[in-house]
């Protein structure tokens, strides 16, 4: 019998939160198989099996543990289980003139971003629920059949997940180690800076229009998709290289200066926010930032995220848009000094040559460390930010192509 003990994931950090076993108790595993997933203050990790046996659970899912304390037990000298048996052949007869027909039961589904048991989702379908109107009670925010025939036996009215019509319940649930962290470091940035906002909009139509005309050929080239946040990311990175104060930080009694961008992109998961760092941005293409959109995204949702993917980011972009927020004060994400804060894109009427005129508008908000950055230079980055994506062709050096052609 060997001890599986919890892995030292960071100097300063002394304890995690077991988030699920993906091996059952008593279950045979194989060697560097994954049998856990822990969570600590910073990030989520695996853990995997040191050797092949019967597994034996030393703690339950949701406990606080020790690092260093004994997660689990394997039983290196038990037999592995014979495989199962395989399956009858199925004999070859000869079609007959008259099959029986196939069912006409039909088959059912949700939308692929929808997750419903089976049974749930057979329900949806047969019923046409809108899922809009079902509270889901599963883990990850599952619709389970509970769910669905509640919805159907309360049109129109709202019933918490869980709970009855005239509900008086309270639940309590422990905090996770992740949500502690992000309390923690919200109220520290609330209280250690001198927080103030300042806002502008940008006319997103040339980026859409970019979008639009190039997105397949993109998509055909590079293997992923042509979103805003590339724009963003490579316009930030310029206007952070033109005012270093916005890409430095306090130490001290010292201003620590960045001659690069690490732009961390906040991710919304399950378990909380997470702000995974694009190194070097100011060095990547438009396709590299894409994909390393895509892969930080997929890492945050799958809880792949390491304490490296995590740490050292010099300026943050949030998105709020996604959820539909027209305008917020987006809260710095310390030790950085300034944060930008981009959201939904709307139809609004402007004032363009004396003519009224509708554009695809959205309201930037960089909130910024008055310590460090002053008002001048917050208002001028954000300024230039606004003028880069309003005139992407800038993008490719930061300055009009025209005048450096002309030496102005």
């Amino acid at each position: 019998m060997i001890d599986i003990k919890v892995p030292t994931v960071g100097e300063s950090i002394t304890e995690v939160t077991l988030l699920k076993w993906t091996k059952k108790d008593g279950s045979y595993v194989e060697r560097d198989e994954v049998i856990a997933e822990l969570e600590s203050e910073k990030a989520t990790f695996e853990v995997n099996a040191e050797k092949a046996g019967i597994l034996k659970h030393g703690a339950t899912e949701g406990d606080t543990i020790l690092i260093g304390s004994v997660l689990a037990q394997i039983d290196e000298t038990a037999a592995k289980p014979a495989a199962s048996a395989p399956a009858a052949p199925v004999s070859e007869q000869p079609a007959t003139a008259n099959p029986q027909p196939a069912t006409t039961a039909p088959v059912t589904s949700v939308p692929n971003d929808i997750k419903a048991t089976p049974v749930a989702s057979a329900i949806i379908a047969d019923k046409k629920v809108d899922v809009k109107s079902i509270e889901p009670s599963g883990f990850g925010g599952k619709i389970m059949k509970s769910d669905v025939l509640s919805a159907l036996s309360n049109p129109g009215k709202k019933v918490f997940a869980g709970a009855e019509l005239f509900s008086r319940n309270v639940r309590k649930e422990k905090m996770s180690n992740l949500r502690k962290t992000i309390a923690k470091r919200l109220v520290e940035a609330k209280n250690t800076t001198a927080m103030l906002t300042t806002f502008n909009e940008v006319d997103m139509g040339p980026i859409m229009d970019i979008r639009k005309q190039h997105k397949d050929k993109f998509k055909e080239a590079h293997g992923v998709n042509l979103g805003f946040m590339s724009f963003f990311a490579k316009a930030c990175a310029i206007a952070l290289s033109e005012w270093p104060t916005v890409n430095a930080y306090i130490d001290g009694d010292e201003l620590v200066y960045h001659d690069y961008a690490d732009i961390s992109i906040a991710v919304s998961t399950p378990r909380g926010l997470t702000v995974p760092v694009m190194r070097n941005v100011e060095s990547l293409s438009m396709a590299d930032v894409e994909k390393a959109v895509v892969t930080l995204a997929a890492k945050a949702r799958d809880s792949k995220l390491t304490a490296e993917d995590l740490t050292g980011g010099t300026f943050t972009i949030t998105n709020g848009g996604v959820f539909g927020s027209l305008m917020s004060t987006p809260i710095i994400n310390i030790p950085q000094s300034a944060i930008l804060g981009m959201h939904k894109i709307q139809e609004r009427p402007m004032a363009i040559n004396g003519k009224v005129e509708i554009r695809q508008m959205m309201y930037l908000a960089l909130s910024y460390d008055h310590r460090i950055i002053d008002g001048r230079e917050s208002v001028s980055f954000l300024v230039r930010v606004k003028e880069l994506l309003e005139n992407p062709a800038l993008l490719l050096m930061g300055k009009d192509p025209v005048k450096t052609l002309l030496e102005l």
